[in-house]
């Protein structure tokens, strides 16, 4: 059996089309996932702590004390230590590309901006990092250390003044990923939280007598992870939407290497069974080379990668074919993937067509995996088409922007007709007078 779907577009019927467009959001939106997470968060909000420990021990399988929900110092400084040279090294190495990138950014709005528009019109902005967030890093599939970097390096560096870090616990021992410890002490991020991820999201919403109230809560997740940030929202937390399941798409002409064109794609696959991994292409025959690269590369995974990495390309994943490379790159803008690479003959010339995208890689020498641990451009980005909306989490994401105006006299007399006017019009009389009354309009 072909471990990759092949489909052309046009065939699709609307159902199936709209069902690739939505990948996992759907399930983000499920009305019976989503009043469990409503049942929890008011669990949370009445019994707080309590409310967290036996949902992570429903969800996770973990018991333990509310003493053991924030992690010590000594937890902390014994993952670091235990972590060896090459972790180290790929941890400084992703902390420090991270980082200048995050810096140039920073440096780049940091004194924010005043300017004279008009004769008189002084407006501007000054830019300040949020007082808080809350930084979530899954654990459910494995150890992700580089999540914490891509979201925990953009807050220190933004300069939020208070930081929690979410971890999971792990099954069976209840301890807490030692990679991901050692990046929070590389960071020096001291509060770290052990909880199951959505009633963790709920605490850090309404904050408990162990968890901070916090004002941004980001981190990818699960579709119930998506689902408490999403619900955290109602609640006045605001969240980076949507950071789901893992997706990536990768344009192709009949230029592309498929078997590095296979490396990337299943890249992706291995994410989980619920990730989207796709190609899309004017080139029919580079699927049949596509899929004799993909087989050979998913049979040497070991599992439970090599059952991600078969679901997602027969499902949520795989080719789909198109009539011309205009028609590969409007699907790309309607898809807005999380991950975008360019495998073309000019991909500085497809770029001009691209507009929606959390990223957007050019050539086959810009790998995704390469973006996702050590390029330092953002790696936690929005999913599920909301990449049309917001960007990946970087310094901006956690800094809010205020604005500030300052007008002469006469400018401002010259602002009085026009005001008076729309004030009357409203029936806003003490708006009006604001102006009557400095004697003027």
């Amino acid at each position: 059996m072909p471990i990759l779907a092949v489909r052309r577009w046009a065939d699709l019927d609307a159902p199936e089309q709209a069902r690739l467009l939505a990948r996992s959001t759907a399930a983000v939106f499920e009305p019976a996932l989503q009043a469990s997470i409503e049942a929890l968060f008011e669990d949370v909000r009445a019994r707080g702590d309590a409310a967290v420990l036996d949902a992570t021990e429903r969800f996770d399988g973990v018991r333990f004390s509310a003493a053991d929900l924030r992690v010590g110092p000594e937890e902390l400084a014994a993952a670091h230590a235990a972590a060896g040279p090459a972790l180290l090294g790929g941890i400084r190495e992703a902390i420090h590309n991270s980082r200048l990138f995050n810096t140039a950014q920073v440096r780049a709005t940091a004194a924010g901006w005043l300017a004279e528009v008009r004769p008189g019109f002084e407006v501007g902005e000054q830019v300040t990092p949020i007082p808080s967030a809350g930084l979530y890093v899954p654990a459910g599939k494995g150890s992700f250390p580089s999540v914490l970097v891509q979201v925990g390096v953009p807050a220190v560096v933004a300069g939020v003044a208070e930081i929690a870090v979410l971890v999971p616990p792990m099954p069976g021992t209840g301890a807490v990923d030692p990679a991901t410890l050692a990046v929070a002490h590389e960071l020096g991020l001291a509060r770290v939280f052990r909880a199951n991820g959505p009633a963790g999201i709920a605490a850090l919403t309404f904050g408990t007598v162990t968890f901070p109230r916090v004002h941004r809560i980001v981190g990818p997740g699960s579709p119930a992870v998506a689902a408490a940030q999403v619900l955290a929202q109602r609640f006045g937390t605001a969240t980076n939407m949507l950071c789901g399941p893992s997706e990536s798409l990768l344009i192709a002409d009949a230029t592309a290497d498929p078997w590095r064109l296979a490396l990337d794609l299943v890249n992706e696959a291995e994410h989980g069974p619920d990730s989207a991994a796709l190609v899309a292409t004017d080139a029919p025959e580079l699927a049949a080379a596509l899929e004799t690269a993909v087989a050979a590369q998913v049979a040497a995974l070991p599992e439970p990668r090599r059952a991600f990495a078969t679901a997602v390309l027969g499902d949520l994943g795989g080719v789909l074919l198109f009539d011309g490379m205009p028609a590969v790159i409007a699907f790309a803008n309607e898809y807005a993937a999380e991950h975008l690479q360019v495998a073309t003959s000019d991909p500085e010339e497809t770029l001009r067509g691209l507009r929606y995208a959390g990223e957007i890689l050019l050539g086959q020498d810009t790998p995704i995996g390469a973006s996702s641990y050590s390029i330092g451009i953002p790696a936690t980005l929005p999913t599920g088409g909301f990449a049309k909306l917001n960007g990946g989490v970087t310094a901006r994401t956690f800094q809010t922007t205020t604005s500030i105006a300052r007008l002469t006299p006469e400018a401002l007399a010259g602002l009085a007709g026009p005001t008076t006017a729309l004030a009357d019009h409203e029936g806003f009389p003490a708006h009006a007078n604001a102006f009557r009354g400095r004697g003027l309009g």
